[in-house]
């Protein structure tokens, strides 16, 4: 079957379409910008990559007619907009338009569970977009979840940030509210056993695993499964802001995503009847289960997809392909170079770069710059990366985002995500057993110059130091 899948380069959809290969599906991956989409080799069979941005009708044409059904995974909660709800609802209008050109016979959509009348913006703009995708002339099926847990989901990086960083917490009172949290191997079993299955057509599911939780039982659960005693006290004192502004600076969220957070924790998110189970054979697993599978993910380096990875998570509106091209003129520029002894060993120290790794010389001074862009209400450095050894297009790492990954050609380019009166790029690259390091820096108006000057004394024992590790 020929399936479109949309959100292709997302947490859902990176951890998705191997699966849907592996069924023997010929795969339509939507995505906004190519440059960002990596797949291994050997799906390239099974996979067509197109560029569709669903906000600009005119790309739409893009998405072939002879596809059989559709997921929708496109979701902009922590985008930087406070109308993201508005973009939601404009980007499934346009997706059922073009669908209803199509031969699919039935959209799959990822939604939030909603059993209050009293919702919050994230869970309002799920439930609208769901309304408009059920216009469409195809057979409609909503799996709504609740908090997913998995290697690099995002409530499974923010608790363990909170359990990792404080012994004692004081908390909002939502701590107390209730949820039914799921795994993510058991959200792709939904998603691909509800695909072409007439049992599923024109229905909305609730998706949750057993345990009904409150988050202060989550967060003590967690801690019981990496070995640590904490202390959890909840206080009414704080109010929506300075909870979303505790989560901001304690784990490594966005700020707008904490806000969204914050205000869907307030709503309990309970399976209403779990009849799902039994019509797709699946048993979902326990919290504990699927914190232990988790955990087993990180400890060997083996996390597939991160929310971290998405565009939102940091500065960026447009496509990365904007700023591939490292400009010259009118940039302060700190080149540096040197002759490597090993060229493996140097690119696996340079695809090993930030994160847990650090940057090789002077770390104390990468993270002080990482706490001064945090309390400015920027990315700082607690992103780190997904995987310690191993980036793509695309990937976050720290307050960068890395623009050009090849190994084979010696190559990397990064952006700095952090709050800068200008724009910032580090490139590596090796050409004929030297390597090129180069810092450049276009600035904004007299700040963006008085800015490079104040930070330029201290490039040049922290870039020739780096420079130097990469080589020896």
């Amino acid at each position: 079957m020929k399936i479109l899948l949309t959100g292709a380069t997302g947490y859902i959809g990176k951890r998705l379409l191997p699966i849907l290969v592996g069924h023997g599906h010929e795969i339509i991956c939507c995505v906004r910008d190519k440059n960002r989409f990596y797949t291994p080799k050997e799906f390239l069979n099974n996979i067509t990559i197109i560029e569709v941005d669903f906000l600009k009708t005119e790309t739409l044409s893009a998405i072939p007619e002879d596809i059989d059904a559709a997921f929708y995974l496109i979701h902009s909660m922590s985008s930087s907009a406070d109308n993201y709800d508005e973009f939601e609802r404009i980007s499934a209008e346009n997706f059922v338009q073009r669908i209803n050109q199509t031969q699919a016979k039935q959209v799959i959509y990822l939604s939030g569970i909603v059993n209050d009348k009293s919702l919050s913006k994230h869970l309002s703009s799920r439930k609208k977009v769901e309304d408009v995708l059920n216009t469409g002339n195809f057979a409609m099926t909503t799996l709504r979840a609740g908090i997913i847990v998995g290697s690099g989901s995002a409530s499974f990086e923010i608790i363990r940030d909170l359990v990792n960083k404080l012994p004692v917490m004081i908390t909002p009172k939502w701590l107390n509210t209730k949820c039914q949290p799921i795994a993510i191997n058991d959200v792709l079993e939904f998603l691909s056993k509800s695909l072409l299955n007439p049992v599923t057509y024109g229905e909305n599911f609730d998706i949750g695993g057993p345990d009904i939780l409150t988050y202060k039982e989550m967060l003590l659960g967690f801690a019981k499964a990496t070995n640590v005693k904490r202390w959890i006290v909840t206080v009414p004192i704080m109010t929506p802001k300075l909870s979303s502004y505790w989560l901001y600076f304690v784990t490594s969220t966005s700020y707008k995503l904490a806000s969204a957070l914050v205000s869907s924790m307030k709503v309990e998110v309970i399976c209403k009847d779990n009849r799902i189970n039994e019509l797709l054979n699946v048993k979902p697993m326990s919290y504990e289960l699927a914190l232990s599978k988790a955990l087993k993910k990180v400890d060997k380096d083996n996390v597939v997809s991160s929310w971290k990875d998405s565009l939102v998570s940091g500065r960026f509106s447009s496509n990365i392909t904007e700023y591939l091209k490292v400009p010259k003129k009118n940039c302060f520029i700190d080149r540096r170079k040197k002759q490597i002894i090993d060229r493996t060993f140097t690119i696996d120290r340079i695809w090993s770069i930030g994160g847990e790794t650090g940057w090789y010389y002077g770390d104390w001074l990468w993270n002080l710059r990482g706490f001064i862009d945090k309390l400015y209400g920027g990315v700082g450095s607690r992103r780190g990366r997904t995987n310690k050894h191993d980036i793509h297009s695309g990937d976050a790492l720290d307050f960068w985002r890395v623009l050009y990954a090849n190994k084979e050609e010696g190559k990397l380019i990064l952006f700095a995500e952090m709050k800068l009166p200008g724009e910032a790029w580090l490139e590596f690259k090796i050409i004929n057993n030297t390597l090129y390091q180069s810092a450049t820096f276009r600035p904004q108006g007299v700040w963006g110059k008085l800015y490079w000057y104040a930070v330029w004394p201290f490039h040049g024992f922290i870039f020739q130091g780096m420079l130097n590790k990469l080589i020896q």
